[in-house]
């Protein structure tokens, strides 16, 4: 009798530390097992921002790298990020004391000021193969059943080779969404396709319609960018700019990693929500068949948003 319960307690005890592990395992890197109903799913966060690092102001980087530090999960670091012309120089001082501290955990995208520096070396020299293949500054991964697409937007940058139809990043992201048919998709890069901007030239980009293309043939979620130094969220839209609930892809800016701050213009249709006075990150939750959006503002900051969806592919 005694040797059967010391038996039983000894098979409980390593029940209750395997479901233990379990649980703290499912924890890392932002993963977050849950069992509604007797099934499991897992979520995965996606956070980050454009527009980032400068010496001259670097108070909105440090304010917005604080927010990074207690939010778990991969970093979008959506393009420039280190002003003002991107150099090893620039990475060194302007961003490695700030969003730098999180470097192995972030996948970036280049942005214009990045290509200040030629070829953007000092960008691809930083983050090395964080940063996808050597010089192409284009690249995918994937967090759980969600396909997520980094984009180098700097369309008539010397090197990059352009955006339009038949260019090779364009071919590249055919055949990469063709070969992820069932996954959800969250694209971003720096520049966006639609914005209210005050300058049209810096705040809508028609250049990047066949990247779009591409990403609403492949039923596409939604496209991160940066670039104007604000906040707004667009309805899903079609690339030509029409309002699309059923298959449209959700834009939204966060160029609020810290930088400045910029004036918006008129709202452009299906604006929803707009804001040029707050710093903060973005954070994506993702699951199965779903996503949620928060915006979390810097101390002090006005702006609050969230909402969630289903994923156009569905629980696949």
């Amino acid at each position: 009798m005694l040797l059967t319960r010391l038996v039983s307690h000894s098979v409980l005890t390593s029940v209750l530390l395997y479901f233990l592990a379990s649980i703290a395992f499912a924890q890392v890197q932002g993963r977050h097992q849950t069992s509604p109903e007797g099934t499991k799913s897992q979520e995965f966060i996606l956070v980050g921002a454009g527009d980032v690092a400068s010496c001259k102001h670097p108070e909105g980087a440090r304010a917005t790298a604080e927010l990074l530090k207690q939010i778990p999960g991969t970093i979008m670091a959506v393009g420039d990020l280190a002003y003002e012309k991107g150099t090893a120089a620039d990475f060194r001082n302007c961003y490695e004391p700030t969003w730098g501290r999180f470097k192995s955990r972030t996948r970036p995208a280049p942005g214009n000021h990045e290509y200040v520096t030629a070829g953007a070396a000092g960008y691809f020299q930083y983050f090395g193969e964080l940063a996808g293949p050597a010089g192409k500054g284009y690249y995918s991964y994937e967090l759980g059943t969600w396909h997520i697409v980094a984009l180098n937007t700097n369309c008539n940058s010397p090197g990059v080779g352009g955006c339009n139809t038949g260019s090779p990043q364009e071919i590249w992201l055919r055949q990469d969404l063709a070969a992820h048919p069932d996954a959800c998709i969250v694209a971003y890069g720096h520049h966006p396709l639609f914005s209210s901007g005050v300058f049209h030239s810096h705040a809508v980009h028609p250049e990047l319609k066949p990247l779009w293309q591409d990403l609403y043939a492949a039923h596409a979620d939604l496209v991160i960018v940066g670039h104007e130094h604000s906040y707004e969220r667009f309805a899903p839209q079609d690339p030509d700019g029409h309002a699309d609930e059923q298959t449209g892809i959700r834009e939204i800016v966060v160029g609020t990693g810290g930088r400045s701050h910029e004036f918006l213009g008129l709202a452009s249709p299906n604006s929803e929500l707009r804001d040029s006075r707050t710093f903060g990150v973005l954070k994506l939750t993702l699951s199965l068949g779903r996503y949620s959006w928060e915006f979390v503002p810097v101390p002090g900051g006005e702006l609050h948003d969230s909402g969630s969806a289903t994923c156009h592919k569905g629980a696949k």
